[in-house]
């Protein structure tokens, strides 16, 4: 071989020839995501990882998602080679095995449910209203896709839980339903989780008078430690007497809150709330990102996934604000209708929203408490939504 060839045969292999234009776009797309999460600081703990595995899918010639089996995400790094094994695929497409089996959302609920104190809601159970007014995104969002006649319904189940507003609910049916839509699906829900102080202030303006927005809530009451402990128990029991499809997250949620205030498993709690969450969420992140190949992700589809989802959540916010609304109206003013926004399942973003924007009207004002029990709520409220459209179009 002369020395004319060995360059021909490393121009070849080099990453500028293999480069194509959609490879450009989603490299862009992963910049434009890490100045969000480093310089806005938007949801950095979840956009970082996920903007680093969506460059790292489209370098071109790394083959970090190769799958050597022949695969069924998509079209793009799949090479069926004969004898290969699964570990001989890339690093990322072996780890992405824990997002398709609902591993690493499960986990994720798990450490969640150790961080999340349900005292709030508990104190004040009307939450649980605000929080299953809040998933009203999900159902409008799962008719539109269904008429719009380019989705199934599997689909178009995946792609309405968006307006849970909660990321590892969206990846695990996204798993399940529709695999090979689960890039845009997981994208589309932690963008939109990233920018909710962006997306909710409008919708919660428009939707409120100023009267409404400076109501002032009396002091919860404080929550024994056997409601604490008998809660995340009872709860689970009860739904999955209902719903057996709910308990693969909801089951850890409330096994992470179990520990938490049970007090005796402090060294359990401790490991789901920081190490193993972390790990979770970075491994979680960076595959979910890599499933974003340019190949595959730039499609008319994909845009309208986007924008389904960007409905879902605006009409979750709208639903629990005007939940919001009708409760002030049947308390005579004594609910703040603001915290029905924070009924989406974002913690705690939603609800520091509704305490931001009390805050403007009446300085005095603090909802975070407040704003915490339909939170807390539509986490449970997400899981349910989730458990039912499974139930639904998980056999089909």
């Amino acid at each position: 071989m002369d020395f004319s060839s060995v360059l021909l045969n490393l121009w070849e292999q080099s990453g500028i020839y293999l480069l194509e234009w959609q490879n450009l776009v989603m490299i862009g797309v992963a910049l434009v995501f890490l100045v969000l999460a480093i310089k806005f600081k938007f949801e950095p703990l979840l956009l970082v990882p996920i903007a680093f595995g969506i460059l790292l899918a489209n370098l071109p010639g790394a083959n970090m998602m190769l799958d050597t089996t022949g695969g069924e995400l998509g079209s793009f790094g799949q090479i069926a080679v004969e004898g290969a094994h699964w570990y001989d695929s890339g690093v990322l497409r072996i780890l992405y095995v824990g997002v398709k089996t609902g591993i690493f959302p499960c986990l994720i609920f798990m450490g969640v449910g150790a961080m999340t104190d349900f005292g709030p809601l508990l104190s004040n159970p009307v939450s649980l209203l605000l929080g299953a007014a809040a998933q009203l995104g999900v159902y409008c969002a799962f008719i539109i896709a269904i008429l719009s006649g380019q989705f199934t319904p599997q689909e178009a189940a995946s792609i309405a839980i968006i307006g849970g507003a909660d990321g590892p609910t969206a990846i695990f049916l996204a798993s399940k339903l529709a695999s090979h839509l689960l890039a845009p699906i997981a994208l589309a829900a932690y963008s939109y989780m990233a920018l909710i102080p962006i997306i909710q202030p409008p919708i919660m303006k428009l939707l409120t008078t100023e009267k409404e927005r400076k109501v002032e809530m009396k002091q919860l009451r404080t929550v024994s430690k056997t409601e604490k402990i008998v809660f995340p128990v009872a709860v689970l029991i009860v739904c999955a007497a209902l719903l057996p499809s709910v308990v693969p997250l909801l089951g850890m949620l409330m096994l992470g809150n179990l520990l938490k205030e049970c007090a005796v498993t402090d060294r359990l709690s401790d490991t789901a709330q920081n190490a193993l969450m972390n790990i979770v969420t970075i491994l979680l992140g960076v595959t979910v990102g890599a499933t974003a190949n340019g190949q595959d992700f730039l499609k008319l589809k994909t845009l309208l996934i986007v924008g389904l989802g960007f409905v879902a959540f605006c009409f979750s916010t709208a639903g629990g604000v005007i939940f919001g609304k009708i409760l002030y109206i049947i308390t005579k003013g004594k609910i703040n209708p603001l915290i029905g926004a924070a009924g989406v399942s974002a913690v705690p973003m939603a609800a520091r929203v509704a305490q931001n924007e009390g805050r403007k009207y009446n300085p005095t004002n603090f909802l975070l408490m407040h704003a915490m029990g339909p939170n807390v709520a539509g986490v449970i409220g997400s899981a349910v939504a989730a458990g039912f459209l499974l139930a639904l179009f998980g056999s089909n």
